[in-house]
């Protein structure tokens, strides 16, 4: 499978790229710069695009099995946040030029689920260091879920906490509601959370909506 992977340099897409790559999946990595990004991994190719351009998505997802967006919601090297809802509706729209239909997206924990109608952002003692791209990712599943007909489009939600840690393969699933342990953790290392994001790429459980994971 041939996988273009926008944010192929960040935590979540570093995890990704590895765990395609083991498989035996090829992938481009598009990043906004290549003369200032490091691969990660030397069978990667880094390419110049930006994830909120329809065009400059139409551009470098030609010829591809799959997409996969992993850009970060804070500011990176250019000190500038990008939009998730604006990277939401390009992504969308460029993927549809360049004829590709499969696109997955790392999302956020925000939107799961606490109790029925009650996400978990609106809960008591959620951090407001986290709401801004809480919203975000928030407002870009929207789009997707209203946007996206046509596309198998999938969403893919971390725990609470992700962070870097052990290769495991085991995590557990759930649709819309917050998932944590018998003790109130909500946990997945970064390397879990991309073998399940190449495991839904691969097996294709949950086209057309969202999903979440944690321990």
């Amino acid at each position: 499978m041939k996988i273009v992977l926008f944010g192929a340099t960040g935590n979540v897409g570093q995890r990704i790229a590895r765990e395609a790559l083991e498989r035996g999946h090829e992938v481009v990595g598009v990043v906004r710069d290549p003369s200032a990004a490091r691969t990660p991994d030397p069978r990667v190719t880094l390419v110049q695009g930006d994830a909120t351009d329809a065009a400059s998505v139409a551009a470098v997802v030609a010829g591809a099995d799959a997409v996969v967006n992993s850009i970060s919601p804070r500011p990176g090297s250019t000190g500038r946040a990008p939009s998730l809802v604006d990277a939401a509706r390009a992504l969308i729209a460029g993927v549809r030029q360049a004829g590709v239909k499969r696109l997955v997206v790392v999302g956020g924990a925000g939107s799961l689920e606490v109790a029925p109608g009650v996400a978990l952002l609106d809960a008591p003692g959620f951090p407001d260091a986290y709401r801004v791209e809480a919203v975000g990712g928030r407002d870009a599943l929207a789009v997707y879920r209203s946007e996206g007909e046509g596309l198998e489009w999938t969403f893919l939600s971390p725990a609470a906490v992700i962070q870097p840690g052990e290769r495991t393969g085991n995590y557990r699933t759930t649709i819309d509601r917050f998932l944590a342990d018998a003790e109130g953790n909500s946990v997945i290392s970064f390397e879990d959370y991309a073998v399940a994001l190449v495991d839904e790429l691969e097996q294709r459980q949950h086209v057309g909506r969202r999903f979440g994971v944690a321990y």
